[in-house]
């Protein structure tokens, strides 16, 4: 079979949640962030296996992902939505008990309009100036909001990763003061703002990244492997070329291992004669460029040619195949395609 397999762990997902609700403060509801098919690895499958570990309150990006983690869950946990309420959405999330973060004046009049007495969440903007309501908006509507009764004011912290930064604080004030004394359920803390210390925790913590392994949780347990075929192997001859472009030339006699997967496959470009493979506890450098199917990888140290080469396991994180490739964890994540065959883990320990 020429189709890559990738591994991913239920049972280490569900450990790094029940990890970072005991890292949130005593009496602090922990919900877990489940975006983008839940950071590409399955909402399905990922969001059960969150519930079954006690979570309760989910977050997706848009109503369309609301409907299919309905679909996955059915009726009971809270399923809130962070791009608000848009125009369309109203059916939906009247239909499967949506909870919308409500962003703007406009969203607000459409909720209060559209669906009255249905529960919906505010976000607030606190300095990221990305989603939510600023001061100056949010003191103009905030008497006739409160008296809706929303379930839970939020705001999103912009630098959380990088504890040391000035705008940690400064959105933490910006947040007390536009929140204090208004009686409703706050959030500030994604994986990074859970970190950072219970000043941030409020009544909800809202881990996403941390539950799939990812930086900034450092001691979060492994979830993904992922392990790509060797189609074909063949020796190269000291100045033969190998890949597009010719970019690498073979400086002696090498033994060269063509395995399954690209960019198309969401190995990125840019990890073209940088990334590196493993055979086990053996590690096999990526030469010539990674291509829309298939990568070229040298495996002349090796005794044999084995079957399989890891991109992604014990030896590499996401986190560290994104900073060979420049980026973040987090597009590995969401990168990783659909040709992959997936293989779910639980239940083993």
């Amino acid at each position: 079979m020429a189709t890559a397999t990738l591994s991913i762990d239920l049972d280490a997902i569900a450990a790094n949640w029940r990890a970072l609700d005991r890292a949130s403060s005593s009496g602090v509801q922990t919900a877990a962030v489940v975006k983008a098919d839940a950071y590409g690895l399955g909402i399905t499958r990922v969001a059960r296996a969150l519930a079954q570990a006690g979570a309760r309150r989910f977050f997706v990006a848009v109503a369309e992902e609301g409907a299919a983690l309905r679909q996955a869950l059915g009726p009971g946990p809270q399923i809130c939505i962070l791009s608000g309420h848009m125009a369309g959405d109203t059916e939906m999330i009247h239909d499967l008990d949506l909870t919308p973060m409500l962003n703007s004046l406009d969203q607000v009049t459409r909720q209060l309009e559209a669906l009255p007495g249905l529960p919906f969440g505010i976000q607030l903007d606190t300095g990221m100036n990305r989603l939510g309501m600023e001061e100056a908006e949010w003191e103009a509507v905030a008497p006739f909001v409160l008296e809706a009764g929303p379930e839970l004011l939020m705001s999103h912290l912009a630098c959380a990763d990088d504890p040391d930064h000035a705008l940690n604080q400064l959105q933490l004030e910006t947040f007390l003061a536009m929140t204090d004394g208004t009686g409703v359920p706050r959030s500030l803390a994604a994986t990074g703002g859970i970190l950072l210390g219970p000043r941030y925790h409020f009544d909800l913590t809202r881990p996403g990244i941390g539950l799939f392994g990812g930086y900034p949780f450092e001691n979060a347990a492994r979830v993904v492997t992922l392990s790509l075929p060797v189609i074909q192997s063949r020796i190269v001859q000291a100045g033969e070329a190998v890949g597009y472009s010719c970019t690498w030339t073979a400086e002696e006699e090498s033994m060269i291992a063509t395995v399954s997967g690209g960019y198309a496959d969401g190995l990125l470009r840019s990890l073209s004669g940088k990334a590196i493979l493993w055979d086990g506890d053996t590690p096999c450098p990526v030469v010539g460029r990674v291509s829309m199917d298939l990568i070229t990888v040298d495996i002349s140290h090796l005794k044999t040619v084995p079957r399989r080469l890891d991109i992604l396991g014990p030896h590499q994180t996401v986190d560290d195949l994104a900073e060979i490739a420049g980026t973040i964890g987090y597009e590995i994540l969401t990168s990783l395609g659909h040709r992959y065959s997936r293989r779910y883990i639980e239940g083993v320990a």
